[in-house]
């Protein structure tokens, strides 16, 4: 394949993923690719380095521990510690697993903080537990061979890596992310080089730098993990384009799954979500109302799976917001709303600005209840984790995914009319969607019609990802390309051997 990539295609790629939250998308070709990431500046005493392990010994590659300052030498690095895996063998793989999951446990308070202060976006309670429940992401023991056995012999058929898979990071969960793509990728048997979203990237290369440094101490194998210390137009060009470079790893909106897959490199693609809720007259409101609250609160809303519109039937909306009040959320009245959403949406005038929807305002991505409520005009008690209004199905909060911890509450007339409102509202992403009821044929109805990857019933979001419901976690849902909730197999090739008319013991 020629290393030769469409320029424009890549610049699709880095802005829509990289202007997402707020950086500038309208960049030279070789500038860094936000100035706030690399100028911000951290309270007194807080983590604030000038770069990514400038008091560690280089590397034979340029490198500092898997840190390196272009492209071109993470992935050279990158191939070289593949190689050394390779040789190593399952066991190498299993101990990487290990030391990445200890890790995060034991620094998770640690590095929540330092990833907050860096994003300045979600909460640090938060931040901690996601890098504490690390440990449930697949690794090694996922990864198992398929065999059969007849007449003329056995087949083999074995899940073996790539070699070098390129990955985008997003700012709302830089480490855990990066963290959980490491456990699933080395299971695999491959090495990564990461292009972290700029808003969040020093705590990346922070990260990958520690992890080197014990995978180095309890393997001897270097740079397996690698990121590019300031990620920049060019790197990530120069990253998608390298020959050791097999498999990408994308976060982004359709923009940029559809540009991704142009590069000619297979792409797993990780795309938007704006996942709807679907309340019947047959659910338990208790129940529905703190899981609404659960998982449209966590976080501050930054989770793609996350609550963001809910629809509930007219006879039951009443008691469902009752519910959600006593649950501890806080309704806002209309004139609190049109505030609210005044200053959530940026609102083009006509459609000639090419800007046919609401724009969300950045500031507010990801802030904190108190910082909503000030904006609605409001104060509202410590710990409120959730605000909530009653709007219609066509209000920017329920068209936008808007990632705040505030969610609309629509009234339909019926199962049907909610399930049309879902399937409109979730734009086709086939991300997520979730119902509360005891009806299955209510279940099966908006199952079928919404079609997406995580389907969850009677519960909160985080239940799809193994955190209250079974199944296990990754923060990689590949929904466009159709992989779903990633694992290590998801990084793997399919080989197959064949021994003819023998070894066949019966």
């Amino acid at each position: 394949m020629s290393s030769q990539i469409n320029e424009s295609v890549i610049r699709d790629v880095i802005q829509e993923v990289l202007g997402r939250l707020g950086n500038d998308t309208n960049l030279p070709h070789t500038a860094a690719v936000s100035s706030s990431a690399s100028s911000a500046v951290a309270p007194s005493g807080s983590y604030a380095p000038p770069s990514c392990g400038c008091d560690s010994k280089k590397s034979s590659q340029g490198g500092r521990h898997g840190v390196f300052a272009t492209a071109g030498e993470a992935c050279d690095a990158a191939q070289q510690g593949f190689l050394q895996l390779q040789k190593q063998g399952i066991e190498a793989r299993r101990k990487v697993e290990e030391i990445v999951k200890t890790m995060c446990a034991d620094r998770a308070t640690e590095w929540g903080r330092i990833e907050l202060e860096e994003s300045k976006i979600g909460r640090l309670d938060h931040k901690i537990e996601k890098l504490q429940i690390i440990k449930l992401v697949p690794g090694v023991d996922w990864i198992r061979p398929d065999a059969r056995s007849g007449d003329h012999g056995i087949t083999l058929e074995e899940y073996t890596p790539f070699g070098v898979v390129g990955a985008i990071t997003p700012s709302t969960h830089s480490i855990p992310t990066l963290a959980g793509n490491i456990v699933n990728i080395v299971a695999a048997g491959n090495a990564v080089v990461f292009n972290a979203h700029p808003a969040a990237s020093r705590c990346a290369a922070m990260a990958v730098r520690e992890f080197n440094k014990a995978i180095e101490r309890e393997t001897g194998i270097h740079n397996l993990v690698c990121i590019i210390e300031e990620p920049t137009l060019d790197s990530f060009k120069e990253l998608c384009a390298h020959e050791a470079v097999r498999l990408l790893c994308v976060t982004g909106g359709p923009g940029v799954v559809k540009a991704a897959m142009q590069t000619g490199k297979r792409a797993i693609c990780a795309g938007p979500g704006n996942p709807p809720v679907l309340v019947d007259d047959t659910a338990c409101l208790k129940r529905a109302a703190e899981s609404i609250i659960q998982g449209a609160s966590y976080d501050n809303n930054l989770l793609c799976i996350g609550e963001k519109e809910v629809f509930a039937l007219e006879h039951i909306a009443d008691d469902l917001m009752n519910a959600m009040q006593t649950a501890g959320a806080v309704r806002l009245n209309g004139s609190q709303l049109q505030q609210l959403t005044q200053a959530a949406f940026t609102f083009k005038e006509g459609q000639g600005a090419g800007c046919p929807h609401p724009v969300v305002n950045k500031d507010l991505i990801g802030k904190d209840v108190s910082v909503l409520a000030q904006a609605a005009g409001i104060q509202v008690p410590n710990g409120t984790d959730l605000l909530f209004a009653e709007t219609d199905e066509n209000h920017p909060f329920v068209d936008e995914e808007q990632m705040m911890p505030f969610i609309p509450i629509v009234r339909v007339g019926s199962v049907d009319d909610g399930i049309r409102a879902a399937l409109k509202a979730e734009h086709n992403y086939k991300h997520t969607s979730i119902i509360h009821s005891h009806d299955v044929n209510h279940m099966t109805a908006m199952a079928r019609a919404l079609d997406t990857t995580l389907f969850i019933k009677n519960g909160p979001c985080g239940a799809g990802l193994g955190l209250g419901g079974e199944g296990y976690l990754s923060f990689s849902i590949a929904t466009p390309t159709g992989e779903g909730v990633t694992n290590p197999k998801t990084f793997t090739r399919v080989r197959r051997c064949v021994m003819v008319d023998n070894l066949r013991i019966y």
